[in-house]
């Protein structure tokens, strides 16, 4: 069978974590986030960092030891066996989909603004084009998120720069919700940081992944840290917590407050980049994830093929882009980043607990990164990684924690239902073999 091609390097993999990092989510979050936090939302960006980049720390251990496309399902496989690998497989998927759907719907309501264009019309092109680009190759497909990156990038520069005459203008510790606002805000911001976890996907498509996945991912927390903290004191330096926290295009207005009209529409026009890479980045890793679950037989095989020359999962990918601009007709977003957030925290904990697990019952697997501190065998940073998790779970609201449950209770019965339509598997054997290879072998290739 085709396997992927190893052709990224380490600023290619770090700029494809930080383009998604950096994508949707600061442009539209932060004025809800500030509502919530008020001018201390700058705290609850440095205390969503510190979940992400505890949880970071697990999954640079995990890539260095099993770099797999797979990433989250092959580290649960590994921990915990296959009911619980599919479920992360399944709660991943469906945050690739949804989330990419909903951040195309940004796009097409950006583009309205812009143009004139149908809300839904514009998400289902941007949906078309992300995957036509994604099927040309991974190579081509991170070159551009390369420069949309840039792009975006340079709308938060800007907006830092319009910011500069406004700074100390506000108490930046008011909190008018107090602590649990913080925290309430932490929680629905976390959404902008997801994507750092994207990059151990890239495993088997990335040079040296043992050593160059674990720095890049790191790599690409720290900065778009440092730039969400600064963006966050900039935006209510400007506009104050409580106008931010009621604009739709938070950024934008910031923009247009300091620099005027013109302002509003080169932020609006970088929002476009913005919302792009992070639906071309979205659909990649939630390709890479159906693409592992097959090769691991808990998904149809034909979903692992691999195109011979672009050596990309084509299969994967287009059933990804078909089901995200499904999901982008129907145009309800108002729950996906919570919604979104609830999966994700759900396969963190998971992540965490495979570290610890993996600490106890195969202390002897080579580890070319190792989270530090450790007690005994139990590894601290992924213990707190656990608790950081479930505390910001917990912050959520009860309607989202319900709609969460349901998802994963959608993921048990469709698993039950493949286990029943195709009888027992031996995927874990099948990796296990694969593992022990990987590991024998010094260089991968």
């Amino acid at each position: 069978m085709v396997g992927l091609r190893r052709v990224l390097g380490f600023w290619e993999a770090t700029l494809t974590g930080v383009g998604v990092i950096l994508g949707a989510g600061i442009y539209a979050l932060i004025g809800a986030a500030a509502g919530e936090a008020g001018n201390a939302v700058w705290l609850s960006m440095v205390m969503a960092a510190v979940v992400a980049g505890l949880t970071g720390l697990s999954y640079a251990e995990l890539s260095s030891m099993l770099p797999k496309a797979g990433a989250e399902f092959t580290y649960a496989d590994k921990a915990f066996g296959k009911k619980i690998a599919f479920l992360v497989g399944w709660l991943l998927l469906v945050v690739g989909v949804i989330a990419a759907a909903a951040v195309a719907l940004g796009f097409g309501g950006y583009l309205h603004a812009l143009a004139g264009t149908p809300v839904a019309g514009g998400a289902v092109l941007l949906v078309a084009a992300s995957t036509a680009v994604l099927l040309a190759g991974v190579k081509e497909s991170a070159r551009l998120a390369i420069v949309f990156t840039l792009v975006e990038a340079s709308g938060l520069l800007i907006t830092l720069f319009a910011a500069l005459p406004f700074l100390g203008s506000v108490d930046y510790f008011a909190m008018p919700a107090g602590v649990a606002g913080v925290l309430g805000a932490a929680a629905l911001i976390f959404f902008a940081f997801i994507g750092f976890e994207d990059v151990s996907r890239l495993a088997e498509e990335t040079r040296d992944a043992p050593k160059t996945i674990p720095r890049a991912l790191l790599t690409a927390i720290a900065i778009s840290t440092i730039l969400y903290a600064l963006v966050a004191v900039a935006a209510v330096s400007v506009l104050g917590s409580e106008a931010l926290g009621a604009s739709k295009a938070p950024l934008a207005d910031v923009a247009f407050h300091a620099l005027g009209p013109n302002g509003f529409l080169v932020l609006g026009f970088i929002a476009l980049f913005s919302t792009s890479n992070t639906v071309l980045m979205v659909q990649l890793a939630a390709a890479r994830v159906l693409y592992g679950m097959s090769r691991g037989r808990a998904m149809p095989s034909f979903l692992g093929i691999v195109h011979s020359k672009t050596r990309v999962p084509w299969v994967a990918t287009i059933a990804i882009g078909v089901f995200a601009a499904l999901f982008a007709l129907v145009e309800k977003i108002s729950v996906v980043a919570d919604l979104t957030n609830f999966a994700i925290f759900i396969v963190f904990i998971i992540v965490n607990l495979a570290v610890i697990k993996l600490r106890h019952s195969a202390p002897g697997l080579p580890r070319p990164f190792k989270t530090p501190l450790s007690i005994g065998w139990l590894p601290v940073l992924p213990a707190l990684g656990v608790v950081s998790c479930a505390v910001l779970l917990a912050s959520l609201g009860a309607d989202i924690i319900v709609g969460g449950f349901l998802v994963v209770l959608a993921g048990a019965c469709l698993d039950f239902f493949m286990e029943a339509k195709h009888g027992p598997t031996r995927w874990v054997e099948e990796h296990a073999k694969h593992l022990l290879i990987s590991l024998r072998t010094k260089r991968f290739r």
